[in-house]
């Protein structure tokens, strides 16, 4: 972290590491003795108020609210508050519109995944087994995205550490040469290993009641961490007014390559990613340039090199920032930099819709962006698996209602307050847009140090650690269960011994962690690209067939499939013609309106046309789900 001067934000994020190992422990002691799968995955069904309300709360508030969130604030402005405002209706939609209905019947069923429950309420095996399959392949993505947001948030904390760079040489050196990971940044890498060995093992021992426990905590850090960044930020700008007024004389940067050339005179130069130099062009004009990756010059290789760079346009960050001089011996040889396609040269465009795009003409958040997006939050939470098994473990009504109340309240001050704290981190850390994502825990450890308060860097950088972890925690949990329940139990061996299962269950979270943490070694540069895919996907899929599930006897397990494949096949073709019309993994969005609406609309009338159209359900079912008490 720039500025770290001692290790004192290590000491104090490393105790908070060891009171999650810690719950965990404690956990695995308590589930000795109870039947396995219950306790492991549901924790018995018995979760109080706060408990409730907390981890739903911190598995909602995943790496995107805390790492995806600041890095599109810090590189769109204002117009983010447009973009994330449906959240605050998170709690209002997703806990009440399923809540109570779903679980009662996961009781009565006795299931503990998402796809057992709609198999048992259509009663065909199809239905858990198209469940199964969109759940893994959509959850996969989640996990990319949360394992990448670890990675990136221990990097920013550990780079001033001596051992840590150690670390970095030896794994740069293990893997150059090697495809894939050699072209990994040997810091995220280190990271990434040691957040994905972290996080399994305490999964694994722990499970359901690890994860709610450790919840609870990382809610109640994630609130404090939010309240001490807001009171730093606006005192270190000025205040809201003066921070706004600023960034409205603000103009995108420019993005680009720089060629430097090392005449072999004295020692070898290191250039380290998010370095700001100072040099002079071929044409005689001076520019400060950051590095958006490191440049190792020796002399047995090229005397020449390419690094991607930044450009500052604007005089407010140009102030900001204390270049250094090229080494001797280096000189800059060429610079190629391209303006943003919307928002280039313009004053104002950081505090005003649509916000500036690098590669969008029309900007950041067009109108019907911006509706897509306040509809997207509350329902697509609505349609994820991990909060369903949420609302399967809920004590009674009294502790759903409650809970509402506290989640919207948690929500409302939670996102308005992101969006303050990185508007600000605008004005206090020029050039972020070489690596977004870091962000928020870079903020963190500038924050403290002007401050002279170094180490609550450590705390600070907890919360976006605990929201990812929370997420991650859940995800695994999820995948695990539906493996065991719907994969294993329900097609290899029915009669499995729990000895078994707890087995297959051990070995099912280790491998799905190695598999998320060797697919995400080159991430895209957007974290929340990854999370609005797969939260969009969940619930294009899910949301309709399990709403009207719960409150529609007269659907048909036919129908439950036309809308999840429906929801799936529209989904897909907008992002595979995302692929085409933008030459990247972005979506299509007709009419402006996210993939994730039209894919509901499909699926909520593949639904209701294919269950009118086909046989009625067996009446058994009927009476069972919706006449008997």
């Amino acid at each position: 972290m720039e500025g770290s001067s001692d290790n004192s934000a290590l000491v104090s994020f490393a105790l908070y590491l060891g009171v999650t190992f810690l719950l965990a422990w404690l956990a695995g002691r308590k589930k000795s003795g109870k039947g396995f799968v219950d306790e492991y995955f549901l924790g018995n069904r018995n979760l109080g108020l706060w408990a409730f309300a907390l981890t739903f709360a911190a598995t909602s508030s995943s790496g995107g609210s805390f790492m995806g969130f600041p890095s599109l604030i810090y590189v769109h402005g204002w117009s983010l508050a447009l973009w994330i405002a449906g959240y605050m209706f998170v709690p209002v939609l997703g806990m009440a519109l399923l809540g109570k209905r779903l679980n009662r019947l996961a009781r009565k069923v006795g299931a503990i995944a998402v796809p057992e429950v709609l198999r048992k309420r259509f009663g065909d095996a199809r239905v858990g087994g198209v469940a199964t399959g969109l759940l893994l392949f959509f959850m996969f993505f989640y996990l990319l995205a949360q394992f990448k947001a670890g990675g990136k948030i221990m990097a920013t904390l550990l780079e001033e550490v001596e051992i840590f760079q150690a670390a970095t040489d030896w794994m740069r050196e293990a893997t150059s040469g090697l495809p894939w990971v050699g072209q990994a940044d040997p810091a995220y890498l280190v990271c990434l290993v040691v957040f994905a060995v972290a996080v399994v093992a305490y999964v694994t021992y722990g499970g359901f009641r690890a994860v709610v426990w450790t919840d609870v905590m990382q809610g109640v850090v994630m609130g404090i961490g939010v309240v001490i960044m807001l009171c730093l930020a606006l005192s270190q700008v000025g205040g809201l007014e003066n921070a706004t007024r600023k960034m409205a004389e603000m103009t995108p940067p420019e993005k680009g390559k720089a060629t430097f050339t090392w005449d072999r005179s004295g020692k070898a130069p290191v250039l380290r990613k998010g370095t700001w130099v100072e040099a002079q062009t071929t044409a005689g004009s001076e520019v400060a340039l950051r590095l958006a990756e490191s440049l190792y010059f020796s002399r047995d290789g090229n005397g020449t090199m390419v690094a991607k760079a930044l450009l500052l346009t604007s005089e407010p960050e140009r102030e900001r920032i204390k270049p250094q001089p090229l080494p001797n011996g280096l000189s800059l040889v060429g610079l190629e930099t391209k303006p943003y396609e919307s928002g280039a040269g313009e004053k104002g465009v950081y505090v005003r819709p649509p916000g500036p795009s690098a590669d969008d003409a029309g900007g950041f958040l067009a109108v019907g962006l911006a509706l897509s997006f306040f509809l997207f939050w509350p329902f697509g939470n609505s349609g994820q698996p991990s909060n369903m098994v949420r609302l399967m473990a809920f004590r009674d009504v009294n502790t759903l209602r409650r809970a509402i109340l506290v989640v919207c309240v948690y929500y409302s001050f939670l996102y308005f307050s992101l969006v303050i704290i990185f508007c600000c981190g605008r004005l206090l850390l020029p050039g972020m847009e070489i690596d977004p994502d870091r962000i928020m825990p870079e903020l963190a450890a500038h924050l403290t140090e002007a401050a002279g308060i170094p180490w609550l860097a450590g705390l600070l950088v907890a919360a976006p650690f605990a929201a990812v972890m929370s997420s991650v925690d859940s995800f695994l949990l999820l995948v695990s269960s539906t493996v065991v329940r719907d994969v294993y139990q329900q097609k290899v061996n029915p009669n499995a011994s729990e000895r078994k299962i707890k087995r297959l269950t051990y070995r099912t979270t280790c491998l799905l962690g190695v598999a998320a943490a060797l697919a995400v070694v080159n991430p895209p540069e957007f974290l929340q690209t990854l999370i609005v895919f797969a939260s969009g996907g969940l619930a294009g899929c899910f949301l309709m067939p399990m709403t009207l599930g719960l409150y529609w006897p007269r659907m048909t397990a036919a129908g439950a499939l036309a809308g999840m494949l429906g929801g799936l096949v529209t989904y897909g073709g907008c992002y595979l013609a995302g692929w085409f019309v933008h030459g990247k993994f972005a979506a299509y969005a007709p009419l402006d309106f996210h993939p994730f609406l039209w894919s509901l609309l499909v699926s909520g009338v593949a639904v209701v046309v294919v269950s009118l159209t086909s046989s009625p359900p067996d009446e058994r079912l009927v009476s069972k789900f919706f006449r008997e008490d």
